[in-house]
């Protein structure tokens, strides 16, 4: 049976990275943005490319009426969507507060909900997994906004799993530290900024997309058959340890 898998926010640095390693595991992709140069320049015309905000319902579900329409049905998600919106509590604009909920979590929920109304229609077993962050694990410093948005997608994660394993569909998350991908280059994009995020990490360095995706392929793939409702950390430990001080 051919393996079709979904990418969301594929044509951000993570998307890229999932869609090769998929693409090498041999899943046939459907691939989306809210805009189509970016999806065409990061694939040109390979696989099957949806222009949808899935921030929306309508949106979400647009995506699956074109999967249908092309007779195809991802039993496989990943949701990359996501933005990183920092500044303290009391200076976070209305705007750019509900852009990060939207962008984060808003979208998670509904593309999730899309996703399992197509597989449980389908009377197909299926896998998800979702993007959140180690902000939401660990209190940051200016970082609320994003951590409030990726706390509701793990509680979104552990309550969904429990509700559709019944019905064979496993969804988990991962949580990042900070990856060297577009989104970040505001914070990693000089010398002295990158340097004050690798050392904020008890393994110092910044995280890598390939490195991530390649956990995410696994939880997506049926070596993780028994694994539902995790969310799983790769950050260096930042969440959980702290580094000896010398």
């Amino acid at each position: 049976m051919e393996k079709v898998a979904l990418i969301t926010g594929a044509a951000g640095g993570l998307g890229r990275s999932l869609a090769a390693r998929l693409a090498e595991e041999g899943w046939r992709l459907i691939v989306t943005s809210r805009e189509r140069e970016r999806l065409t320049d990061s694939y040109g015309d390979r696989h099957l490319q949806v222009v949808a905000d899935c921030s929306s319902i309508a949106g979400s579900r647009h995506i699956f009426e074109v999967a249908k329409a092309h007779q195809l049905l991802p039993t496989a998600f990943a949701h990359c969507v996501g933005n990183i919106r920092l500044g303290a509590l009391h200076r976070m604009s209305e705007a750019d507060f509900a852009a990060c909920i939207n962008a984060n979590l808003v979208s998670a929920f509904h593309t999730l909900a899309a996703f399992v109304g197509a597989l449980r229609d389908a009377k197909s077993p299926g896998s998800a997994v979702l993007v959140s962050s180690a902000a939401a694990r660990i209190g940051t410093p200016n970082h609320e906004a994003v951590a409030a948005a990726k706390a509701g997608v793990e509680g979104l994660v552990r309550s969904a799993a429990a509700t559709y394993a019944s019905n064979g569909i496993r969804i988990n998350a991962v949580a990042p530290g900070i990856m060297d991908t577009p989104a970040s280059a505001a914070i990693l994009g000089t010398t002295m900024g990158r340097d004050a995020a690798a050392r904020q990490y008890p393994l110092p360095g910044i995280g890598s997309p390939d490195e991530l995706a390649e956990l995410m392929a696994w939880l997506l793939a049926d070596k993780a058959a028994r694994v539902t409702g995790q969310v799983w950390s790769m950050d260096a430990g930042f969440s959980t340890i702290r580094p000896l001080v010398r």
